[in-house]
This record gives C-alpha cells, sequence and structure tokens, in this order.
C-alpha cells in the first residue's frame, strides 16, 4: 500500500489512528532515542507504514534515527539501499537464524555459503553498522537444523569482527548456546542481544562483559516478569530500546500494529521500572546507541 508521507503531527489525529487501527502519538521523549531494530520492508496489511511515513511518525515523539533490519539476502540489501536513501536510517544485514536451516535444507550448503557470502559482501558498505538478526532459535528450529544455524551464526560472528561492526543477536530458548558460542569463539567488540528475552542472569552475563541488551515491547507484557528481573540488574550503560516493528507492540496497545513511534510507550514504562527519570533514561539510550552504531548522517 502506498501512502505519502505526513508533513506534520497535526496530520495524525485521532480519526486516522481509529481508521487503519494504529495507536495514537503517545506523547512526545524528553530526548531523543533510536529505535535499535526495526523491520520497515514487512508489511502489515492496510496498516503498512511507507518508511518514510514511518520515520516522519517517529521523529515526531522523539525517536528520530532507527536501524533496519534484514533477515536473508534480499531484504539485506533492500535494508542498505534504504540507509543510503533516507537520512536518519542505518542497515544490519544478516541471515535469519531460521532462514539458515531452511537454505541449507532445500538448496544445500553450499547455497547457505554463498548467501553468507553476499551478506560480508553488503558489510562492507558505510551505512551498513550491524551484522543481524543472526543468532540461535531452539523454538522454532529443531535438532536436525541446528548445526547449520551455528555454522551460520559462527560465520556472522567472524564477519562482525572482520569488519568491525556490532554483531545483533536474535536469541531464543538458546541462552546458554548463545553465551558459550561468543565466549568460544570470540565475542566481536559490539554484542546486541536483539528483543532481550532472558532473565537476570543473562544479563549480568551482558554487563560483565559489555554486552548490550535491546529492549522491546514485550518488556511491558504481563507475564515478562524475567525480562523485567534482567532490566533490574542491568547497569545504563548497557541498555538499548527496540520496536522489532512490525511484531511486538507495547501495552497499552498489545495486538495493535507496531510502528518506531510507538517506542515512548516502552521507555516510560522501563523508566518507572527502574525508578529513574524518563530523561536520563532517553540520554543513556540514546548515548548507547551513538556508541554502537555511530552517527546516523
Amino acid at each position: 500500500m502506498t501512502r505519502e508521507p505526513l508533513r506534520n503531527r497535526a496530520e495524525w489525529d485521532a480519526n486516522t489512528a481509529r481508521e487503519m487501527d494504529l495507536p495514537p502519538l503517545p506523547e512526545k521523549l524528553p530526548i531523543p532515542v533510536v529505535d535499535s531494530h526495526c523491520h520497515l520492508d514487512i508489511e502489515d496489511g492496510d496498516n503498512f507504514l511507507s518508511p518514510q511515513e514511518a520515520l516522519v511518525r517517529a521523529t515526531e515523539v522523539g525517536v528520530n534515527r532507527i536501524v533496519q533490519v534484514g533477515v536473508d539476502v534480499p531484504s539485506s540489501k533492500w535494508s542498505r539501499d534504504l540507509a543510503h536513501s533516507l537520512p536518519g536510517i542505518l542497515a544490519a544485514v544478516a541471515i535469519h537464524p531460521n532462514e539458515a536451516p531452511r537454505i541449507a535444507s532445500e538448496r544445500g550448503l553450499s547455497a547457505l555459503e554463498a548467501d553468507i557470502a553476499e551478506i560480508e559482501a553488503l558489510a562492507s558498505d558505510v551505512r551498513v553498522r550491524a551484522i543481524g538478526e543472526t543468532g540461535l532459535d531452539f523454538f522454532r528450529t529443531d535438532d536436525s537444523g541446528r548445526e547449520s544455524q551455528l555454522f551460520s551464526f559462527e560465520e556472522h560472528l567472524r564477519i562482525a569482527k572482520t569488519h568491525n561492526k556490532a554483531v545483533m543477536i536474535h536469541d531464543r530458548d538458546a541462552h546458554r548456546e548463545v553465551v558459550e558460542t561468543l565466549l568460544r569463539v570470540g565475542a566481536p567488540e559490539k554484542v546486541i542481544f536483539h528483543c532481550f528475552s532472558g532473565d537476570a542472569w543473562l544479563a549480568s552475563i551482558a554487563a560483565e562483559h559489555g554486552w548490550y541488551c535491546s529492549f522491546a515491547g514485550t518488556v511491558t507484557f504481563k507475564n515478562a516478569k524475567n525480562v523485567r528481573e534482567g532490566l533490574a540488574v542491568l547497569p545504563l550503560e548497557n541498555i538499548l530500546v527496540e520496536t522489532d516493528a512490525p511484531f511486538l507492540t507495547p501495552e497499552p496497545f498489545r495486538g495493535r500494529p507496531n510502528s518506531s513511534y510507538l517506542i515512548p510507550h516502552t521507555m516510560r514504562f522501563m523508566a518507572e521500572a527502574k525508578g529513574i527519570e524518563l530523561a536520563r533514561l532517553c540520554q543513556a539510550v540514546s548515548d548507547n546507541s551513538e556508541r554502537v552504531f555511530g552517527t546516523f548522517d
């Protein structure tokens, strides 16, 4: 679906929100932050926002920078191209951990190796600042696919280190195995646990090694006690925020379409959970994001 980008906040009103089933704009953050993980290429039916429109709306509420994330070769190339066309957007490129065993099974290990080689070629681009999302997912991948998934993860770690990029980790039901892999093969300088789903143990390990934990709308979910326990023990210098849009919309709009402009709900929840001022958390997240990704100019 194609729409012209909105020009100002006045054009985005409650009637438009109801018409599109998109939540209204929240109150603006006191200090701008980065959405460190977003999928602007994934459409959500009639609720799909163009990348330009998503960035305009997000900027209106203090989310003025977005990291667009690829999950295979086509979406990674799309992410790279978007980062070149829109100021305020950077790219991450990778083969998703659930894609790796599918490619190996359907097209063979040589095809997976070829796709990883294309990701490495993209990694040298100046607008590509992270290798991800990569990692391990033992929720959707059974034993038969874990060897190729681990191979892909280790290759992405090598690429991140070779090109001095951050690695953006997808970790589902594989916390210990992800940590063991990072320690065994050697972690890149900058490591991000995307959509942090661990607990106090994983957060403590991350803090010990200087790794970053990026919190999505899941931290606001009632059943995410473990995620909040991780947030509680994590120092401010290790915290990032994200949407993983169009997925994982924060409360009170869970189940409706997600977009970067809804990050203020997650940020306010996190600040309250940690018992700190919102502005302090915003400044920390902004500073951390620039340490990880660099400037977005």
